[in-house]
């Protein structure tokens, strides 16, 4: 079972962790919430240690950067990825190969920055007001996402990719073990506080089924692109919402 948190740590991570990987690559998903946890707490902890020193704009920055180099900005490259064949593809066809091209057009530029731009404005808000447990639940929940995708859809090259050992396999207990797990960890995180917990949850829930449901329309399942990109959706789209709740309050 072990084997399966190396692999989970190694495929999000750019840690140097010992042990074999899992035989079976969809065994990791049961890990995924566990590393979004850790690599929330991270970014979390960066960007707490330089707002107690009162500089609020360069916490955020350094909460999205950390994010980006713990993870060798592979969801990052996911969403530049899917927006390039999404919006540049004309059939499923197209869009699987401008996605697997790893030259950068000009959607994926738009996506990358508006995205760095929006994960930073509400971490902004979310560290000036000293709320870092919605930034590390936001990092858990895009985790979650991950698994909830991976196990509800079909792998969408013919051909196989990266991704493919992931999905294969993944089923309804990957998806009921992780959400017990995310919500356990999640409602500490929100100090217990249901309000915020429902809202969040549902918020990571609406950008998965919306990263899902274009998906499927546009290539008849996911990849590890889609993957990468629901996991910065969720991530931002939570934070987003918990800045608005803070904002209200």
């Amino acid at each position: 079972m072990l084997c399966g948190l190396v692999t989970a740590l190694r495929t999000l991570t750019v840690l140097p962790v010992p042990g074999k990987d899992t035989k079976t690559f969809s065994n990791s998903l049961y890990w995924f919430p566990m590393v979004g946890l850790l690599l929330g707490l991270f970014q979390a902890g960066v960007g707490y240690a330089v707002y107690i020193a009162g500089w609020n704009e360069l916490s955020a920055a350094l909460v999205v950067l950390s994010g980006v180099a713990i993870t060798r900005g592979m969801h990052a490259d996911g969403l530049a990825d899917m927006a390039d064949g999404f919006w540049g593809g004309k059939s499923k066809e197209s869009s699987l190969r401008i996605m697997k091209d790893p030259n950068i057009g000009s959607f994926a530029a738009l996506a990358l920055s508006g995205m760095m731009l929006l994960k930073w404005i509400a971490v902004l808000k979310l560290a000036g007001s000293g709320t870092f447990g919605v930034i590390a639940g936001g990092v858990l929940l895009a985790r979650w996402v991950q698994v909830l995708l991976a196990s509800s859809l079909s792998y969408a090259r013919n051909e196989g990719g990266t991704a493919q050992s992931f999905v294969n396999g993944a089923g309804w207990k990957h998806i009921l073990l992780t959400s017990i797990l995310t919500l356990t960890c999640l409602y500490p995180l929100l100090q217990f506080s249901l309000y915020p917990f429902v809202l969040e949850v549902l918020t990571a829930i609406a950008a998965g089924l919306l990263i899902g449901i274009l998906s499927y329309r546009k290539i008849g399942g996911v990849t590890g692109d889609v993957l990468g990109a629901a996991s910065e959706v969720t991530e931002v789209l939570v934070w987003i919402t918990g800045a608005v709740l803070h904002y209200q309050h």
